[in-house]
């Protein structure tokens, strides 16, 4: 079996706005069969669709089945207004709002509940993010209202303390992970969390030119050696559809090789994830 834990449904692996507006009226049902194809002749058989607010994953999740393909999506990333995530996901002002939000995901079939709750990884610069985490306080009751009403919760995380946070809260997957510590690393381990580390966003830029290599090796090095050294639970996402990462990708599983991560742990990770999400 073949899975990508960590997909785009509506990105293609090039510039996210055009990609997106592929998809502004209504789902692209054409482009949504052809990249299921491609999946299938690539022998997935499970896809986790991280979301969009247009319904291109949702239209992929009713056609999946046609192409032997599980597909699971949580609608819509849920994103605090003014921070990362605006783009491709709804925004509440508040935890009421937030909450309101859960709820209508819930009731539209939503499989799962997706947080944004940090900035990116700049690649100009290794060790630094785009922005900070939110609040601890907030991270945590952001998990606790979606587990109240019975959701698995995915989280976009960054930073080591971010992650500790969301993990010391029972995040059930932390999507990304970048420039973690022991603490953080420990924290996922004891929760049972499934790291989905998506290095394909980092190796797939080397010698593209977009961003000083030099920088991107050091942040792979980085994620790799955090991977190297974490005993909890990993399953492979590609992140497929970010910039130079294209739906059918197969550079994760060398780069996790690379980190000592073998098919017979990710397979544990993966059940997990199929089984929660």
């Amino acid at each position: 079996m073949k899975a990508d834990c960590h997909m785009h449904m509506i990105l293609d692996g090039k510039y996210w706005r055009d990609s997106i507006m592929r998809h502004a009226e209504k789902p692209d049902i054409s482009y949504i069969r052809g990249i299921l194809e491609q999946y299938r002749l690539r022998d997935y058989t499970y896809l986790r669709d991280c979301g969009d607010r247009w319904g291109a994953g949702a239209a992929a999740r009713a056609l999946a089945p046609e192409y032997g393909i599980t597909y699971r999506t949580p609608l819509a990333p849920l994103c605090s207004a003014g921070h990362y995530g605006g783009f491709i996901g709804l925004q509440y002002r508040d935890l009421k709002e937030y909450a309101q939000l859960v709820i209508q995901q819930k009731n539209a079939g939503a499989d799962f509940i997706k947080i944004m709750i940090s900035g990116l990884m700049d690649f100009n610069q290794c060790g630094l993010l785009t922005e900070p985490g939110l609040d601890p306080s907030l991270i945590a009751e952001l998990i606790h209202i979606a587990h109240e009403e019975g959701m698995a919760v995915s989280a976009h995380a960054n930073g080591a303390r971010t992650v500790e946070t969301a993990a010391r809260a029972g995040i059930d997957s932390v999507e990304h992970g970048a420039y973690l510590d022991e603490d953080a690393l420990a924290a996922m381990e004891e929760a049972g969390t499934v790291w989905v580390p998506t290095v394909s966003t980092i190796g797939n830029l080397l010698g593209t030119g977009r961003y000083p290599d030099r920088e991107v090796s050091q942040i792979l090095d980085s994620a790799l050696e955090n991977l190297s050294r974490y005993k909890g639970l990993i399953a492979s996402g590609t992140d497929a559809g970010a910039w130079a990462v294209p739906h059918g990708s197969e550079t994760e599983l060398p780069l996790l090789a690379r980190a000592g991560i073998d098919d017979a742990r990710l397979s544990v990770g993966t059940a997990v994830i199929m089984q929660k999400f």
